[in-house]
């Protein structure tokens, strides 16, 4: 019966972890700031319609 208790208490403790590690996890990942979300390259507008902005050809 100790063995089967053991056992018992080893994949509670198991799963205790995990589930800790997971919102650790999620806690990290939600702390770190967003990125800036700016182009590294940028298109100039030619005005006559046939630019990479307007949909021309690339």
């Amino acid at each position: 019966m100790s063995r089967l208790l053991a056992a018992a208490l080893t994949v509670a403790a198991a799963a205790a972890l995990a589930v800790g590690a997971a919102f650790g996890v999620v806690a990290l990942l939600e702390a770190t700031p967003d990125q800036p979300n700016t182009p590294l390259i940028t298109y100039q507008d030619t005005g006559d319609g046939t630019g990479a902005a307007a949909g021309g050809e690339r």
